[in-house]
C-alpha cells in the first residue's frame, strides 16, 4: 500500500442514526462492557463518574480523520514527536494530538496501529484517556485527553521545585497508574519521567506515553537519547528488565522534581545552599498549601539552581555514570526521613534489591500523605496561571 493520504483508523465506532442497528448495538455493548470494568476498579464515586463521562464523550467522537481537526497551539515536542492542542470539530472536544513521523514500511505502520488498539482498554483515573489513533500524510496521530496543567517538567520550570507534600500526592497517583498497567494489562511503562506525568486544573494526575506497542518502541529506538538518562542501569546494560526499571525511573524523577534539576552528577555543597533555605520542610508545607513558588524561582519562572554549577555531561559519560557510580539520593536533612527512605528503596543498582510496586504502595511516606487536604488543582492553577476547573 502506498504512503501518502491513505488513512487507517482504530477508534471505537460511533453509532449514528443512519448506521445499521447492529453497529449501534455493538457500540452500546462496547460502552457497557467498559463501564462494567470500571465497577471492578478501586476508585471513588467522583473518579468513576469522570471516567464514565469520558467514555460517553469518546463514543460520540467516532472515526478520527485529518480533516476534522483544528490546531489550536503546540503543547510540546520531545523525542517521540510533536504534541499539539486541537479541537475535534464534529464534537467540539479539545484533545491533545501527538504526531509521530516514522520512515517505516506500511506493514510495520499497520502493526503499530493494531498494537495501539490496547489503549482503548486502558481506562483508569491515573492514565491519560485515549480517543484513538490513525495514519495520515506520513505521520501516526495519537489523540489523547487534554490535560490543561501540562506535564511536570513544564511545571518544574515554573515552580523551581515541587513541594514534598505535592510530590507525595503525585507519587501516589503514579504508583496507582503503574499498578493498574501491570495488574490489568501486563504493561511495563518503560519511560517514566516528569514529561510523561500530566496534571490538570481538577488536580488529577495521570501518566502517558507508556510502551504498549513493541513495534513503535523498536521503530523509535534511535531517537531515545534523552529518555536514556532516566533508564535503570540494567536497561542501559542491555540485560533483562522488568517493572523494577520503572521504579528506578520514578525515584530519579522524584529527586529531580524535589531539588529542581536532574540529579546526575549530584549537586555540590554550594549548589545545595543556593537551592534550599534554612526551614526547608516548613517551606514545602506552606508552598503546597498556598500554591506559592519555592526558593529558586523569580517572576514565576525558575532560574534552575546550580544551572551554572556542574558541567554538562556528554550522553555516554552520563550513561557510564549511571551504570558504574553510586546512585543519586536526596540531600540529607532537607526532606522528611520517610521521603529519603522511599527514594533510597527506588534507586538500588541491583533490580532485585529494589522495592516492588506493592511494598512502595504500603510505604510510610505514601501512607503519611494518603488523606492529605492539599488542593493539587489549586496549586497547579497558581503555578501555571490557569483558571481553576469549575467542576473540581
Amino acid at each position: 500500500m502506498p504512503m501518502g493520504k491513505n488513512k487507517l483508523n482504530l477508534t471505537i465506532t460511533c453509532a449514528e442514526p443512519s448506521q445499521d442497528s447492529a453497529e449501534k448495538q455493538n457500540g452500546a455493548a462496547n460502552l457497557e462492557a467498559l463501564q462494567q470494568k470500571l465497577k471492578e476498579l478501586d476508585i471513588d464515586d467522583q473518579q468513576r463518574e469522570r471516567l464514565e463521562l469520558f467514555l460517553t464523550q469518546k463514543q460520540k467522537v467516532g472515526e478520527l480523520v485529518e480533516e476534522d481537526f483544528e490546531k489550536l497551539g503546540e503543547l510540546g515536542a520531545g523525542n517521540g514527536g510533536v504534541v499539539t492542542r486541537v479541537r475535534h470539530k464534529p464534537t467540539a472536544l479539545i484533545m491533545a494530538r501527538k504526531l509521530i513521523h516514522l520512515e517505516i514500511k506500511p506493514a510495520v505502520r499497520n502493526q503499530i496501529i493494531r498494537e495501539l488498539k490496547v489503549l482503548h482498554e486502558c481506562n483508569s483515573p491515573y492514565i491519560v484517556g485515549f480517543y484513538g489513533a490513525f495514519y495520515s500524510d506520513g505521520e501516526i496521530s495519537i489523540c489523547m485527553e487534554y490535560m490543561d496543567g501540562g506535564s511536570l517538567d513544564l511545571i518544574l520550570k515554573r515552580a523551581g521545585r515541587i513541594p514534598e507534600p505535592i510530590l507525595a500526592v503525585i507519587n501516589n497517583a503514579v504508583l496507582k497508574g503503574l499498578c493498574y498497567l501491570r495488574e490489568k494489562h501486563q504493561i511495563i511503562h518503560r519511560d517514566v519521567k516528569p514529561s510523561n506525568i500530566l496534571v490538570n486544573s481538577r488536580g488529577e494526575i495521570k501518566i502517558c506515553d507508556f510502551g504498549v506497542s513493541g513495534q513503535l518502541i523498536d521503530s523509535m529506538a534511535n531517537s531515545f537519547v534523552g529518555t536514556r538518562s532516566y533508564m535503570a542501569p540494567e536497561r542501559l546494560q542491555g540485560t533483562h528488565y522488568s517493572v523494577q526499571s520503572d521504579i528506578w525511573s520514578l525515584g530519579l524523577s522524584l529527586i529531580e522534581m524535589s531539588i529542581g534539576r536532574y540529579p546526575i552528577p549530584p549537586p555540590d555543597p554550594n549548589d545545595l545552599s543556593s537551592i534550599f533555605g534554612e526551614n526547608c520542610m516548613e517551606e514545602h508545607i506552606e508552598a503546597a498549601r498556598t500554591g506559592r513558588h519555592l526558593q529558586g524561582s523569580r517572576n514565576n519562572f525558575v532560574c534552575l539552581p546550580g544551572a551554572d554549577g556542574p558541567r554538562p555531561m556528554a550522553i555516554f559519560e552520563l550513561l557510564d555514570y549511571i551504570v558504574n557510580e553510586s546512585p543519586p539520593s536526596l540531600p540529607k536533612g532537607k526532606f522528611s526521613v520517610e521521603f529519603e527512605d522511599f527514594v533510597e528503596r527506588c534507586l538500588k543498582k541491583n533490580p532485585n534489591d529494589r522495592a516492588d510496586l506493592q511494598s512502595l504502595m504500603n510505604h510510610p511516606w505514601v501512607r503519611k500523605f494518603e488523606n492529605t487536604d492539599f488542593k493539587i488543582g489549586v496549586w497547579v492553577c497558581k503555578v501555571m496561571n490557569i483558571k481553576p476547573d469549575s467542576k473540581s
